[in-house]
């Protein structure tokens, strides 16, 4: 393996700067490494059913992201003062519309579809001079929590291929724990950057819902969405997170205010002395029942190690947190069942015609929406159709809208007692590939307990990685949560956590990983998922 792809996207730029590498070297390890790792060499039946690789790419390009890389090598070479995440390669969630590349969502009905145009946070790495190493896998339309959902394959988790690696972000969270990319962009909706991270062993950030543009990410439930940075480090994430950050007249629900000093902050965290006077509220709703002993057993730990970095630690109560799951999937099943109705086979994405009897739009629309959508984007685009409707709506969507605001409340009020609010990411490590989509849905839905709640809120939230539990070896994730627009804060606590994790390790948890290539040669593909 190249040493370089396990440098840190803060060590990239210092070596960079210092003209030690290349632009093109770092773009070139990391294309080596997916295509090492990745199935990239499969062909597309082999590939799409995962069958050699961690399928964290659905698309790559490396034509591209060396000639980014070439550039900025000679602008530098030329003593060009260039941005500071210049030549730092990143992937990007398929979500996200890229134009010259396909965005698909990972779904049938956008197979193979070129954006004509960049979504905002595009044009903003590309403005930063960054090579796009490609576009990553997610459940279909960021519908599901195990990245299981593609109509182009399930992703594994590098740490135990027979896993799932969370979702719907899976695909990102995979590229950066796998060090196919020290950086990637994911989207959110409900924890699908922070559960990936923790299930992966890797920082996932839920910015605050307004601050990072929408424009040109495909919607799934438009109040909850949100763009985040997924990264090794808390540091990269909050370099990232600066620079696509800020408002951005073209998406209305974008916020007028400047972008923060998140990467001062994470610095200052992990300084001696960092966390000191810090309160840091423990969410007594959840802690402790329903939760893995191994989470819980991490939890603890990193909890005494904020005590001991002279943290303040209080306990506080979010009552309505037990009713968040179901006000959630009522919430974005109905924004989905809205979204999505754009797909029909009429404007543009795939078409299918009736196969006997006469061809109208009516049924195009019928062919077209049931070759094209996954069974779990049917579920939900038929529960929040049901939501939606004349007779159930008051009862069920306007009650869920009355519960968001509870949630709310109770944040607001919890806030007044703590700087920050703490909880496991997950209340599991990583599950077993089928182990919860093969029968009951609801299970898998239950896995964001602890998620949900901020989006429904809009507050930011951050995951990091508090170690491996105890039964099985696989990550634990630590989730803060701050106020809306106190961002900044998330990026000091999670720093000083992860400096002290560090030093009771003495390594990062990636360190620890099982080596991704022998894994691949040795596992059985035919005989799993």
């Amino acid at each position: 393996m190249n040493e370089l792809i396990k440098l840190s996207a803060a060590e990239l730029v210092e070596k960079l700067k210092s003209s030690e590498i290349s632009s093109v070297e770092i773009t070139q390890a990391h294309l080596d490494r997916i295509e090492a790792t990745d199935g990239q060499t499969l062909d597309s039946a082999d590939r799409s059913a995962g069958k050699d690789g961690l399928n964290a790419f659905l698309h790559t390009s490396a034509q591209q992201a060396l000639q980014v890389a070439e550039e900025v090598d000679r602008a530098r070479a030329a003593g060009e003062e260039l941005p500071e995440l210049a030549g730092v390669p990143i992937a990007i969630k398929d979500l996200i519309v890229t134009k010259g590349q396909p965005t698909t969502a990972a779904s049938r009905m956008l197979e193979g579809w070129m954006s004509p145009y960049d979504g905002t946070v595009t044009q903003k790495v590309r403005a930063a001079r960054m090579p796009i190493l490609g576009k990553t896998n997610l459940d279909e339309f960021a519908m599901g929590s195990s990245t299981e959902h593609s109509a182009f394959g399930v992703t594994r988790n590098p740490w135990a291929l027979d896993r799932i690696p969370g979702g719907s972000g899976g695909g990102s969270a995979v590229a950066v724990s796998a060090f196919q990319a020290p950086l990637a962009l994911g989207t959110d909706t409900g924890g699908s950057i922070r559960q990936p991270a923790a299930v992966t062993g890797s920082v996932g950030v839920k910015p605050t819902y307004g601050s990072i543009s929408r424009y040109g990410v495909i919607a799934m439930a438009s109040s909850l969405d949100q763009v985040g940075p997924c990264t090794r480090t808390v540091l990269d994430a909050a370099l990232l997170h600066e620079v696509v950050g800020g408002y951005d007249p073209k998406d209305s629900t974008s916020l007028n205010e400047p972008v923060g000093p998140y990467a001062a902050q994470a610095r200052e965290g992990a300084t001696e002395g960092g966390l000191k006077g810090l309160r840091v509220g423990i969410i007594k709703e959840l802690n402790g029942d329903g939760f893995q002993a191994g989470v819980n057993a991490r939890f603890n730990e990193s909890i005494d190690l904020l005590k001991s970095a002279g943290a303040e630690i209080v306990e506080v109560s979010l009552p309505s947190v037990k009713e968040a799951l179901g006000a959630y999937y009522l919430i974005m099943s109905s924004e989905v069942s809205s979204n999505l109705a754009k797909y029909d086979g009429v404007r543009f994405g795939l078409r299918k015609l009736p196969e006997e009897g006469p061809v109208t739009i009516e049924r195009v629309m019928s062919a077209t929406r049931a070759a094209g959508f996954g069974d779990e984007a049917k579920r939900r685009i038929i529960l929040g159709t049901y939501a939606l409707s004349a007779g159930y709506y008051d009862a069920y969507y306007g009650s869920a809208q009355k519960v968001r605001t509870l949630i709310q409340r109770d944040y607001a009020a919890a806030f007044e007692k703590c700087d920050v609010l703490v909880s496991p990411t997950a209340p599991t490590t990583a599950y077993k590939l089928g182990e919860k989509t093969e029968g009951d849905p609801m299970a898998m839905y239950l896995g964001d307990i602890a998620t949900v709640p901020t989006n429904l809120a809009g507050v930011p939230s951050i995951s990091i990685p508090a170690g491996l539990a105890d039964e099985d070896g696989l990550p634990v994730g630590i989730q803060f949560t701050a106020p809306a627009h106190e961002d900044a804060r998330l990026y000091r606590v999670g720093a000083g956590l992860e400096a002290l994790l560090n030093n009771k390790w003495g390594a990062p948890l990636w360190a620890q990983m099982p080596d991704t290539e022998s894994l691949i040669r040795d596992f059985d593909f035919g005989g799993a998922k």
